[in-house]
């Protein structure tokens, strides 16, 4: 318990960074699930098989080879870099492109489950009125689509949240689980320190799961 209350800032801050990863990483997945989602149910065949083989790749890929893809690949390698001057901000936005890049092929997966709920006779009648695919897309099937899959986006968000852990594959080395490990080879390996960060994660994670699954019942859309 000494330790828990000796290193608990060090502790609190990695556990914020990964607060502050996870709010970034939910908005671009969802941006990038969306368009994912519509490119795989578009009538453009290219676009159906672009979107088809992304999301093939990426959900069959281990998240820690996407993350070290784009440390060593894009930055090491091919020399894209978000900051010269700050290291930690650099290695910050490899892990949100690399994990808002692995976890919009889920979203995008939900999407186009949701999108498969909606009756066809909808799609009819938006063009029927002459909205085009996108505008069908956007206004009549995505809003209904959205509605049905609010619980599996949640499960998703949960997932994203936990994976967070391993984004040192991608050099950002200030999360928990680094702080964690940092304090272990100081000190030892402590138990109230391990169950703490599993408290916390749990405070976190507990409450959006049950709020997905009532904004779900509260929104869902009668068949």
């Amino acid at each position: 318990m000494d330790e828990l209350i000796t290193y608990g800032p060090e502790l609190a801050v990695g556990f914020l960074n990964n607060l502050k990863l996870s709010l970034v990483i939910a908005v671009f997945s969802l941006i990038v699930g969306t368009i994912l989602a519509a490119m795989r149910v578009s009538p453009t065949p290219v676009l159906r098989a672009a979107g088809t083989a992304y999301v093939n790749v990426v959900r069959n890929t281990p998240l820690t080879l996407v993350l070290a893809f784009c440390y060593l690949g894009l930055s090491d390698t091919l020399g894209l870099i978000f900051s010269h001057e700050e290291p930690l901000t650099n290695s910050f936005w490899l892990a949100v492109l690399g994990m808002s890049a692995y976890t919009a092929a889920f979203v995008c997966e939900s999407l186009r489950a949701g999108i498969n709920t909606v009756p066809m006779g909808q799609a009819e009648a938006a063009r029927a009125i002459g909205l085009t695919f996108f505008q069908s897309l956007r206004l009549v099937i995505l809003p209904q689509a959205t509605r049905s899959v609010i619980a599996p986006l949640g499960s998703v968000l949960i997932a994203m949240i936990k994976n967070t852990t391993v984004v040192a594959a991608a050099g950002y080395t200030v999360d928990v689980a680094n702080v964690m490990k940092t304090t272990f080879d100081t000190t030892g390996v402590s138990i109230p320190i391990f169950l703490g960060i599993v408290a916390a994660f749990v405070v976190l994670i507990l409450p959006i799961g049950y709020f997905s699954g009532w904004l779900a019942k509260r929104m869902a859309v009668a068949r």
